[in-house]
């Protein structure tokens, strides 16, 4: 059976731009298990929407890190990235181009799902990228590592995954995204994105 993993990542600005960070937390997506966290400081002259997509990056490669044959589903509070990601808004800025660029490299020919989900429902990966602002230093952590499975509390298991999957009426905008064709280097973006619930 296929593992499924769940990326819940964030990004700030403090100025926008300004002093900014991100954070990527990745759960076992059956448990609800941390089993890795990322986190950096980005600079003091950096956008909101690029530490988004910096947390989207890092907490993608931490996944396929983890499992490279992995189901992964990426949970933001950023409707841009998200978006974005599924080809629905077009990508103007050439700075976040290169990011999409990179989210999609990592990404590879797998499908992602991306769902937005309520800022109050993505709280761990907001610490963490206020963390990184605050402390101007990274977070690198993998419960395989440390053994500790559950890094900022709460024990094996016990951190439910938020928000919903799937349609049950919840506000959650969920979708299965194959990677656009002009991620690979043969045309437009052609995204049809299964949306099952308006976002709010």
């Amino acid at each position: 059976m296929t593992r499924r993993l769940v990326i819940e990542a964030d990004g700030g600005a403090r100025g926008n731009p300004g002093v900014a960070g991100y954070g990527a937390v990745v759960r076992d997506g059956a448990t609800g298990r941390v089993l890795a966290e990322r986190a950096a400081y980005l600079g003091d002259n950096v956008t909101n929407n690029v530490a988004e997509y910096s947390g989207l990056i890092a907490g993608l490669e931490a996944a396929v890190g983890l499992d490279p044959a992995a189901q992964l589903e990426v949970r933001m509070d950023s409707r841009l990235v998200v978006s974005q990601m599924a080809g629905r808004w077009k990508i103007k800025n050439a700075d976040l181009r290169d990011l999409v660029a990179q989210a999609r490299a990592v990404m590879g020919a797998r499908q992602v799902r991306f769902t937005w989900v309520p800022r109050a429902d993505n709280s761990r990966a907001d610490a963490l990228a206020n963390q990184a602002m605050d402390t101007r230093g990274p977070v690198v952590w993998d419960a395989a590592e440390v053994g500790n499975p559950d890094r900022l509390g709460g024990g094996a298991g016990s951190v439910p995954v938020p928000g919903g999957v799937g349609g049950d009426g919840d506000g959650v905008v969920d979708g299965l995204f194959p990677v656009p064709d002009a991620a690979r280097g043969s045309g437009p973006p052609a995204v049809t994105p299964a949306v099952t619930a308006a976002a709010a």
